[in-house]
């Protein structure tokens, strides 16, 4: 089996840009309809774009919409599917009405795609849609991803992964289609934020988004308001990272958070790292 991904990586690397797309696209295509699970992030808006150009109207893109779901992704994703006119809806979901959701294990993630694709599953049957297809790509084979392992489970298709597009092809091939979200920075769920074995709660995830929120309107792009008991642990992107710690600024971030209900704010000197809390699983077999 690794001698087959490997001719797969080979096949993958030889091929232009252009001949990437072209994959993708010839994929879709084979396809007589397909629900795309679109979060809103740049991966999963750049294959809901190539599956509507491949489909048309017998592409659907469907969005879950939970406590972890931000009101500023959703905007987000609104103003894509305006400028784009996708055929999309929402969907709600209930990850957390699970006990294992809740309790903040490090496969969380699993029981989060499990709701989702089941409930896409269902939709799926009901419109008699013969695929379901989300966003993970060629670089997310890289970390720890639990999320795929129910998308297995639920033969979801991975069609970016398929065609070997990484994150940066996405993000130049969205630039070249006139994306919005070609330049998006790297969004997750708002449970991300919460340390594994904490609790998620919507009371917690609504903090974080408040902080979060207070961050975006201090002018900061990229970020994440990690939540330890009622503090907060701010990461911020290394580019805007000495503007964060300029005395004033700072103040004002230290404020901004306590206002939003934080007993306690700390800056990252190390900055935003995407998926940095999956650092305390190293070294203890959870990520083999």
């Amino acid at each position: 089996m690794s001698s087959l991904i490997q001719i797969r990586e080979r096949e993958s690397a030889s091929r232009s840009l252009d001949e990437k797309e072209q994959l993708l696209f010839a994929t879709l295509s084979e396809l007589p309809s397909v629900i795309i699970a679109l979060s809103g992030g740049a991966d999963s808006a750049y294959l809901a774009w190539a599956a509507h150009g491949a489909l048309r109207d017998q592409a659907l893109s469907i969005t879950a919409l939970s406590p972890s779901f931000s009101a500023h992704d959703r905007a987000m994703l609104e103003e894509f599917v305006r400028a784009t006119g996708v055929h999309h809806e929402f969907v709600t979901t209930h990850e957390m009405a699970n006990p294992a959701y809740r309790a903040n294990p490090a496969n969380r993630c699993y029981y989060c795609k499990g709701e989702l694709f089941t409930v896409l599953d269902a939709l799926a049957r009901d419109r008699k849609i013969v695929a379901i297809a989300y966003g993970v790509n060629a670089d997310d084979t890289l970390d720890f991803r639990p999320g795929h392992r129910a998308a297995s489970e639920h033969q979801v298709l991975a069609p970016l992964l398929h065609a070997g597009l990484g994150k940066s092809e996405i993000r130049d091939l969205s630039r070249r289609a006139g994306l919005p979200t070609w330049d998006r920075p790297a969004s997750a769920c708002l449970s991300s934020r919460i340390p594994y074995g904490t609790e998620v709660t919507p009371e917690r995830l609504a903090l974080v988004e408040r902080g979060e929120v207070a961050l975006r309107q201090l002018g900061f792009r990229q970020f994440r308001v990690r939540l330890y008991d009622q503090s907060a642990c701010v990461e911020i992107a290394l580019d805007e990272l000495p503007r964060a710690f300029a005395p004033d600024v700072s103040a004002s971030i230290t404020r901004a958070l306590e206002s939003a209900g934080f007993a306690h704010v700390t800056l990252d000197p190390k900055g935003y790292r995407q998926g940095s809390l999956n650092e305390a699983l190293s070294g203890s077999g959870t990520l083999a």
